[in-house]
């Protein structure tokens, strides 16, 4: 457990709050109860399994492989740092079944794009979630860097959303170019919200967010259950749709905030394609509109 905890704190500075508390909840829950008080370089493959098992057999098998991962990064600092010999999570890999994978639900194609984008410009609840649910395909970020939108961080002149890197998951900055479109309906929003410090506060309160389950039940609203679209279905939209018309696998890539392998480089090139990926925003937006003014449609292919 000391070993454990030296290894989450070093990751204060380049692992969001919310990755910083889940792991170490998981380690408290899971690991720490029985092989916590263990020398590390003491622990054995069985006894990790036995643990691994025991998450297992509570049918969470994908936290089971989270685990074991976490588990793995430990040993190897543990191993770097000279207090353990090797990873003996390495010598698990079979040893559990293969976890599902669960993709986020999304509409992908274009004909239930347009029909999608139709419900939510029809979408009747509160102004303020409204907005919210036209801006998130228009800028396919994550939902949480969506709700905790701040008026400061957008400059609507040079049509550029720039997210601090303390909100991103890879804590590096992201730019995001607002189409025509993403400005019409920030200066919608504008006169309800814009005095205040989010774009889309809670109904509640103005000094905090909407609650992170909003897009959500709004999207539940139109009709479309949780296996059908998600709000962070946006983005599995937006990138099906714009690696099959063509555009540069990179350049959405960096629109969509994707983990890049050198933190030091990631830091350094958040700007990396933005001519092409304003081109590529303003044509996504285009595309969108076109879906939603069609009851049948094609695809509309990136001209080269």
């Amino acid at each position: 457990e000391v070993v454990a905890r030296e290894w989450h704190s070093k990751h204060k500075h380049n692992w969001s709050e919310s990755h910083l508390t889940r792991t170490l909840a998981r380690l408290e829950k899971n690991v720490f109860p029985w092989l916590g008080k263990k020398n590390i370089n003491e622990i054995k493959a069985s006894e990790l399994l036995a643990v691994l098992r025991r998450i297992e057999n509570r049918g969470a098998l994908e936290t089971a492989h989270r685990t074991n991962q976490v588990c793995g990064q430990i040993f190897r600092y543990a191993i770097a740092t000279g207090r353990a010999e090797r990873d003996i999570a390495a010598d698990l890999k079979g040893a559990l079944p293969p976890a599902k994978v669960n993709h986020h639900a999304s509409v992908t194609e274009p004909e239930k794009i347009g029909e999608l984008i139709r419900a939510i410009h029809q979408y009747s609840g509160h102004f303020t979630t409204a907005c919210a649910l036209k801006l998130a395909p228009l800028v396919f970020v994550r939902p949480g860097e969506l709700r905790n939108a701040e008026w400061a961080e957008f400059d609507l002149t040079k049509a550029e959303w720039r997210i601090p890197a303390r909100k991103m998951k890879m804590k590096t900055v992201h730019v995001v170019p607002l189409s025509k479109q993403a400005i019409t309906v920030l200066n919608e929003l504008k006169p309800l919200t814009g005095s205040g410090k989010y774009l889309f506060p809670s109904n509640r309160t103005r000094t905090r967010p909407m609650s992170n389950n909003t897009i959500n039940a709004a999207l539940r609203r139109l009709g479309y259950s949780k296996d059908e679209m998600t709000g962070h279905g946006f983005r599995s939209m937006a990138s099906t749709i714009l690696n099959e018309q063509g555009w540069n696998r990179d350049a959405i890539e960096r629109q969509l905030a994707h983990s890049e392998r050198d933190g030091v480089r990631a830091a350094y090139n958040y700007a990396e394609y933005l001519s092409e990926r304003m081109e590529m925003m303003q044509h996504w937006a285009n595309y969108l509109d076109d879906l939603s003014t069609k009851e049948n449609t094609t695809q509309t292919i990136k001209m080269s």
